[in-house]
């Protein structure tokens, strides 16, 4: 609070913010899914349609999405851990057909956003809340990423050494992307289970998530990932839950996710 000195009243300073962070603070939707609501004249302040993304509101401030109006600002908020299977988008629409994880998940998680991605082939634990900041938080963090790696060859030492001290690689990039060369940190930690010629299994740790990361590292060095998995993210594991099953965060996981978030961990 402030005191105006010119009627002696106190007057609650306002915080002020971009209109695609209040939609995505207080709704299921990203900032770049606001920004196209907002373009398609979907959204409103309070009397007012917005006709651009480029203005800011104040935090409290009635907003509409086709006419419903948001729900202030909380930090409470619902989180799942998803089994993802290989051969499936981590999207909400695909222009071919293909099976999305919403396809696979309970209507009532339509809305929720993931922490990061796993690509189409790629399989394991991923994270969806209904709470932007709290996705947006962990996916910009440095928490530890684990992923069990199943390549289809011999891990020579000079990979073992850039696993340490990271690479260059201009190698395993996706056809249709634009990033053709990439800057791979070494890894927070690896370990070796199997070595030999016809396939090889590891186990790494990032602390960071860039696209097909784990696959151009090992292109780099001749080798094809045939199984990625997830199996950790922070102190978020995948445990014993099924392939292709999904459940709430335990009581842990919200604790840990609420201290990260500077939250009060034990609030429900």
């Amino acid at each position: 609070m402030r005191i105006d000195e010119k009627n002696g009243k106190n007057r609650e300073k306002k915080t002020r913010v971009r209109l695609n962070k209040a939609i995505a603070d207080r709704s299921g939707y990203s900032r770049r899914e606001a920004d196209r609501l907002i373009l398609d004249g979907r959204v409103s302040i309070g009397e007012n349609k917005a006709q651009t993304p480029a203005i800011s509101v104040d935090e409290g401030e009635d907003i509409f999405i086709d006419g419903k109006p948001l729900g202030k600002k909380s930090d409470r908020f619902t989180a799942i851990v998803y089994n993802k299977p290989k051969g499936e988008l981590v999207t909400r629409r695909d222009g071919f057909g293909r099976r999305l994880i919403f396809d696979a998940l309970p209507e009532r998680f339509a809305g929720f956003v993931s922490v990061g991605r796993l690509d189409y082939a790629s399989e394991g634990l991923l994270i969806l809340t209904d709470s932007s900041d709290m996705a947006r938080t962990l996916e910009e963090s440095r928490l530890e990423r684990v992923y069990n790696v199943k390549v289809d060859g011999f891990i020579k030492p000079a990979a073992e050494k850039a696993m340490l001290e990271g690479i260059v690689s201009k190698e395993g990039a996706h056809p249709l992307s634009e990033v053709k060369e990439m800057e791979i940190a070494g890894f927070a930690g690896y370990r070796i289970d199997k070595n030999h010629s016809r396939f090889s299994k590891v186990k790494v740790a990032l602390k960071e998530g860039k696209n097909r990361e784990i696959r151009r590292f090992f292109a780099h060095f001749g080798l094809n990932v045939l199984d990625l998995k997830r199996v950790s993210f922070g102190e978020i594991s995948l445990n014993a839950l099924p392939m292709g099953k999904w459940r709430y965060f335990s009581g842990k996981e919200y604790a840990f996710a609420r201290a990260f978030l500077n939250l009060d961990p034990h609030r429900a």
